[in-house]
């Protein structure tokens, strides 16, 4: 059977995962998950995750007050949008769904391209994005120094009370590294709980790990490589997204996009880099299929001849890896002044 791929990563990181701390013993994960790997130039601090939490969710942080980073990666819609596209500064729209926040503190490349090579890099783009948030980093910085009640927490936080766009993303990484979702219905079968999952869920796991080898691309206790597929996904439109090739500008990387978390996945619909898949019957659908051919087609997308119960299946075991360690996360009730 091939879980047993899975088995040495939940061998070897058991204890972290049964006790769900991080490498300082300073931040629990849930079962399932490993401990988070905290930069060494930007450590967890209880005060640092409490700053980030309010610049989040923020709207000042927008040049009119309108948006803050939970607008398109809101706690109650599995911090996405659930939208096809992401709406920001004066309802204009992007291009792209917004990828859900929870465990992109396991991941290093961010963005559906990869451009942004930090979490903390990530946290500050948006921000100076004409259509997301329409600021730029000198004008949000200049705001922020204005409000005396921030001047103190980021004293709090850093040490001193000068504020920077470069502690302004590593507070908000450091409260993002914090949403985390792992103790699933998944977790638990693994770790012996076998009534933990459904006759059903049982099927679709030996449906995903056999048959449609989804741990080909989506593997390891995350259910990521963090690496960059072309499924064909948006190939056939007039004017098509390069994705990773307009970072790395290889030719091989034309329409590849990142694989994302399967984690909460039934929480994160639409589906894929342009949310052209509305529900997870469709996403299935499109795998089965063979994805859409074009001239960087994956290998891995091949048809799958699944049957119509297979499919149910499949879909069931999906929805057992929802799991808990992000839903107490919500918006604060005011903001520093």
């Amino acid at each position: 059977m091939k879980l047993v791929r899975l088995l040495p990563l939940f061998c070897v990181f058991g204890a972290a995962m049964i006790l769900g701390q991080s490498s300082k013993d300073t931040f629990r994960v849930p079962l399932g998950l490993t401990p988070i790997l905290w930069p060494k130039d930007n450590p967890y601090s209880a005060e640092k995750v409490n700053l980030g939490r309010l610049l989040y969710y923020d709207k000042r942080l927008s040049a009119d007050n309108s948006v803050s980073c939970a607008s398109c990666h809101a706690p109650d819609k599995g911090f996405t949008d659930q939208l096809p596209v992401s709406v920001g500064i004066r309802g204009q729209k992007g291009g792209m769904s917004a990828p859900t926040v929870i465990n992109r503190g396991y991941g290093m490349l961010q963005f559906w391209d990869g451009r942004a090579n930090s979490l903390e890099a990530q946290a500050v783009g948006p921000i100076a994005n004409p259509i997301e948030m329409g600021h730029t980093h000198d004008g949000v910085v200049r705001s922020l120094q204005q409000i005396a009640g921030y001047r103190q927490l980021f004293k709090a936080a850093f040490g001193t009370d000068e504020i920077t766009i470069d502690r302004v993303g590593k507070a908000i990484a450091t409260f993002e590294r914090t949403v985390v979702s792992g103790n699933a219905p998944y977790d638990k079968y693994r770790a012996g709980n076998k009534s933990a999952l459904s006759a059903t869920q049982v099927r679709g796991l030996n449906v995903y790990f056999n048959k449609a080898k989804c741990d080909a691309c989506h593997e390891g206790p995350n259910f990521t490589l963090n690496s960059f597929h072309n499924l064909g996904i948006g190939t056939q439109k007039a004017n098509p997204d390069a994705g990773r090739f307009a970072v790395t500008k290889n030719p091989a990387d034309w329409g590849a996009f990142k694989t994302p978390t399967l984690r909460e996945i039934a929480h994160t619909a639409p589906y894929m880099h342009d949310g052209s898949l509305a529900t997870l019957d469709d996403v299935v659908d499109f795998y089965d299929k063979g994805g859409i051919k074009n001239k960087n087609l994956d290998e891995n997308m091949k048809p799958l001849n699944l049957t119509a119960q297979e499919k149910k299946d499949l879909v069931a075991f999906l929805h057992s890896l929802n799991g808990e360690g992000w839903q107490h996360l919500k918006a604060p009730e005011s903001f520093p002044q």
